[in-house]
């Protein structure tokens, strides 16, 4: 059961449920109508907390009290927002239900900075956050009820060194929340050095519908559903990234034009998708339509990755899929360019599938799986001629996989690959200057 109030005993969270008879100790239940709150324990001696407000802050975007809005977005700094039912912060501002030119919203409320922010426990979301310009830098996100962050419809955000676990705290089913969600027409929105981590009940930072030339640069994500999800949208640049066990590390669904260079998959799928899912007939009509068009979702690049699974893995480490419907219509592969990538399956793994791809016009369902990617390589056409794997590999690969150091060991004697399909600007931000080589992965100089 969803409810926006919470109750706390000693700090702790108790569970919503729908009737007194289903209290326990870690439940509690609400009778809203005769105004009893229940819970399963003796409060004596305890500290027992309810939320007292639906948020902190509301930036309103009309007039109050006869002033009109200057436009002008806050800027918050070193507070602590905690225990509201529903969400702490909102920035008011245009909500498209249609697709909307990026002049046409993110212009109510501008320039709105979060620095040193602390969110926790809100029932929901930390911050509804809206309007171009915008800030979130070395913040804390922990413990909300759906979202950890929403930003909607909004122009040149930039989103820096901040840790956002545990939402979706209470596990719900049916819904598929995120860290961090970017969504609606949203353009140029920049995720740089963040960590997202405990996330087993959600995806980490999800661009859906509509944005354009997102750009998502040396973030850590862990134990997440889909780590880097861009749904229904055009164009970004995924790289420097580690990703580990992810259920997907990159999650490409119904876009174009996603470059993908020098990141690190540990037990995380690389997945690139389209469906026939469009304008015509769908629920959320705009949805489709602020995307890519079924036949333009393609043109993406794998460049210079390290794809590695270990013995618990079950999987591809790469896979590109379609709707089967699509196989007579769509024939060109999703991925445009494709090389420099390192394939690493532990000595110790079950034999199973290094590659899935489709479409492949001779193939059942135009799709097949391949152990190797030795075997996919011919039916190509050239995409993927210098990726490189290594089958039940034994022997030194990191430097520190248990304590967190995933740079590759100059013991495992990677080859360096060449840099040349990665932009130089590309390069510069994740550190690797102007390099012509580097090894494949998020950590492209041999450490120590």
């Amino acid at each position: 059961m969803f409810n926006n109030d919470m109750v706390f005993v000693d700090g702790v969270p108790l569970r919503a449920v729908g009737w007194e008879g289903d209290i326990t100790k870690d439940k509690f239940y609400i009778d809203y109508k005769a105004g009893h709150v229940y819970i399963g324990v003796d409060p004596t001696d305890r500290l027992v907390e309810i939320t007292a407000y639906d948020n902190a802050i509301t930036r309103v975007t009309g007039s109050v009290h006869g002033r009109e809005s200057d436009r002008i977005g806050p800027t918050i700094r070193g507070v602590t927002f905690t225990q509201y039912a529903y969400r702490a912060i909102e920035i008011e501002g245009t909500n498209p239900e249609e697709v909307s030119p990026e002049a046409n919203h993110g212009k109510m409320v501008v320039g709105t900075t979060l620095e040193h922010v602390t969110f926790s426990h809100c029932s929901r979301v930390a911050a509804y956050l809206r309007g171009d310009k915008m800030t979130i830098r070395n913040c804390l996100v922990s413990d909300t009820g759906t979202e950890g962050l929403f930003v909607l419809s909004s122009s040149d955000v930039w989103i820096e060194k901040n840790i956002l676990r545990r939402n979706n705290m209470q596990g719900m089913l049916g819904y598929f929340p995120a860290a961090l969600k970017i969504f609606n027409q949203c353009y140029r929105v920049t995720c740089v050095d963040n960590y997202v981590t405990e996330q087993p009940n959600s995806s980490g930072i999800w661009y859906d519908v509509g944005n354009w030339d997102g750009l998502f640069i040396n973030n850590w994500i862990e134990q997440s559903n889909d780590g880097f999800f861009f749904e229904i949208s055009n164009g970004a640049i995924c790289a420097g990234n580690l990703f580990v066990d992810c259920n997907k590390g990159v999650r490409s669904l119904n876009s174009r034009d996603v470059h993908v260079y020098h990141n690190t998959f540990v037990n995380s799928v690389a997945s690139f998708e389209r469906t026939p899912r469009s304008a015509v007939g769908d629920h959320f009509g705009w949805h489709p339509a602020s995307g890519p068009d079924v036949d333009e979702r393609e043109g993406h690049r794998f460049i210079n990755n390290l794809m590695i699974g270990e013995s618990s893995f079950v999987g591809p480490l790469l896979q590109c899929e379609q709707t089967p419907s699509l196989c007579e219509t769509l024939q060109n592969p999703q991925i445009a360019a494709m090389g420099g990538n390192l394939y690493v399956r532990e000595s110790t793994a079950k034999a199973q599938p290094m590659v899935a791809w489709s479409p492949l016009i001779a193939e059942a369902n135009c799709s097949k799986s391949f152990e190797s990617i030795d075997e996919l390589k011919p039916s190509l056409k050239g995409l993927g001629g210098s990726d490189v794997e290594w089958r039940n590999y034994h022997g030194y690969l990191l430097n520190g996989r248990l304590t967190g150091n995933y740079s590759l060991s100059e013991k495992a004697a990677v080859k360096a690959v060449s840099t040349k399909e990665v932009p130089v600007e590309i390069l510069k931000k994740i550190g690797l200057g102007e390099s012509d080589t580097a090894l494949p992965g998020a950590f492209g100089k041999v450490s120590l």
